[in-house]
This record gives structure tokens, sequence and C-alpha cells, in this order.
């Protein structure tokens, strides 16, 4: 089948070339029958160059954009989405687990602290959650209060005196593959910019800002207006989440620096052993996340009938208690005409 990209990478094999590597290795094709035939034939389409790899799983995207290795790829793009110059100092480890053990479909996750101090959390979840304002508000208060822990603690180690001041900014910013319902409400905007103001003007600055950017959003504005990449920002939003490769041609034409980064996943998709590894264990944390996210969202379907029962049983009650006070009134009336 001919492929529009192999003119563009020459190093892109073809399936069966791929097929005879992993046929000829034991270990390669134990782990290749592992996976159901869904599964192969998105490995082979990765490989061979008919689909995209899915830059937003976590194991592509810090191959392609590591913010250690790399940093002005991630740079640019938060840049882009925060809209102001971001410099990038470090990467922060993932000190804990997420509230509540709550890792349900989020397929990447970095954090990393900016020049300025302030930190910058890029999230990307394959569905959205239900109420995903408190969420976003509880991850980003722990963010926060990490970063105020950490603070304190150098400062006590240099043997000076803490002060708010040196508390930064913090910022969300979470992708969504298929975006939560509020979002759908609003099918002219795929990204969404949030921070606390008052209501008579005065200025405090409060910390913590969100980003929400719907990708399954921006996919169908970007088809309404003829796949015209409009942007920087829309470019990079197109090498992250779309895989056919007519797109991906398009992006390359237009913004030829992704160029080099697609050039980077080919090379990398020639080395079938370490792409075997990378694609089992994003399946393997999709499942994981898969059955958490099904139990989530049968709990809150329960609670929900819960509460609607429980308001079901106090409108029976009020009315037990009219039909009551009616019976009375006629019991009165009656022995009134008696």
């Amino acid at each position: 089948m001919a492929n529009v990209l192999q003119k563009y990478f020459p190093m892109i094999r073809t399936r069966e070339e791929v097929l005879r590597e992993i046929g000829g290795n034991d270990r390669l094709l134990t782990v290749y029958q592992s996976w159901n035939k869904e599964q192969q034939e998105l490995f082979l389409d990765y490989c061979s160059g008919q689909k995209g790899v899915r830059i937003l799983y976590d194991s592509f995207f810090k191959e392609i954009l590591n913010p250690d290795a790399t940093p002005e790829r991630v740079e640019e793009l938060l840049s882009l989405i925060l809209e102001q110059r971001v410099k990038i100092l470090k990467v922060l480890p993932l000190e804990s687990p997420r509230l509540g053990d709550e890792q349900s479909l989020i397929v990447m996750d970095v954090v990393v602290e900016l020049e300025d101090r302030s930190i910058a959390n890029l999230e990307v979840q394959k569905a959205g959650y239900y109420f995903p304002g408190q969420r976003a508000a509880c991850y980003s208060s722990d963010l926060l209060l990490r970063q105020y822990k950490r603070v304190r603690e150098d400062l006590e180690k240099q043997k000076k005196r803490f002060s708010y001041k040196e508390i930064k900014k913090v910022y969300t910013i979470i992708l969504y593959e298929k975006s939560p319902k509020e979002f759908h409400h609003f099918p002219q905007d795929y990204i969404h910019h949030f921070g606390q103001k008052s209501d008579t003007g005065i200025e405090i600055d409060l910390l913590q800002e969100y980003v929400f950017i719907s990708l399954d959003i921006f996919h169908v504005i970007l088809h309404n207006n003829g796949n015209n990449i409009t942007n920087k920002l829309e470019a990079w939003l197109v090498f992250l989440s779309m895989d056919k490769p007519e797109m991906i041609e398009k992006l390359i034409r237009e913004y030829p620096q992704f160029g080099k980064y697609y050039k980077e996943i080919y090379e990398l998709c020639r080395n079938t052993e370490r792409m075997m590894g990378m694609f089992s264990k994003e399946l393997k944390e999709l499942d994981r996340n898969t059955v958490q996210y099904m139990i989530d969202d049968m709990q809150d379907e329960i609670n929900a009938q819960k509460e609607t029962i429980v308001e079901q049983k106090a409108l029976l009650s009020q009315k037990d208690e009219k039909i009551n006070i009616q019976n009375k009134e006629i019991e009165k009336l009656k022995r009134q005409l008696a």
C-alpha cells in the first residue's frame, strides 16, 4: 500500500519488513502474539507510517518532547499555551501519587519548574473526568502545597526567613482527547484560560491558573475550517493529536520544524524491540486505567441514583404529610356536620 510519508521519511519500513523481523525473533513474536488483532494492526500502522504515533501518550511524548533532553520544544509549546515566554529551569518528580490514587485515563503527566520558579503541570487525559474544575483545583492545590513545603525547607537550610513572596504561580494545563460534557456547550472554543479575579477590580495574585484544551473540539473546528492550520499553537496540536498521514504531510510542509520530530519518531520505529516495549507499556497502562475509569464511572452513577432515591423519599414523605393534614381537615369537617 502506497505511503505518502515515505517520500519524506525513506527510513519507514513496510509492514512486511516489520513482520519479518518480529517473526524471526521468538521473544518479539511472543509479545506480538499477546496482543489482540486490533492492537497488532495499530502497532504495524505506527511502524509503517500508515498512522502517526500517538505523541500524547507518556512513553512517546517523553521520547520526542523530553523536557530534560530537549527543553526548547516543551518551552515553545508551553509559551504558546500560556501566551507568555516560558523557560524551563528543571523537571520536577511526581513526588506523590494522584490524590486518592486517581490515575484513571491520565495518559501523560509532566511537572516542570520554570525560570521564574513558577510550576507548570502538563497533563493529558484520554477521557475527561466528571467535575473537571474541582479535580483540577485539587491537583493545583497539591502542587502549590508541595512548592510551599519545598521553599520553606530550602530557606531553613540557608537559615533565611520565609516570606510568602517566595511562592510562585502554579499553572495546571490539561489536554483532553475526549473532553467532558461541559466543554461541548462551547463548540467554537477549544482552549479555555481560567484565573481568579475579584468583582471590584482589586488585583491580588492568587497564584493558581488553569488552561483546558479540548482536542476533540479542536479537530472538529479544524475540519470545519478546511483543515487550515492558522497559527503555531494549532500546528502543535495537530502534531500532538492527529495521526492521518495527509495531515502530517500538510503540517511538515507548512511548518518544517515538525519534520525533524517526525524523523526522530520514524528512526525510533526502526528499533522494533524498543518500540514494542513502549507500545506494550502504553497498552498495559490504558487497560488498567480503563478498568479504573469504568469503576469511577459506575460509582458516580450509583451515587447519583442514591441522591435521586433520597430526593424521591423526601417528596413521598412530604406527600404523606400533606395527605395526613388533608385527612385531619376532612375529619374536622365531618365532626362539624354531625
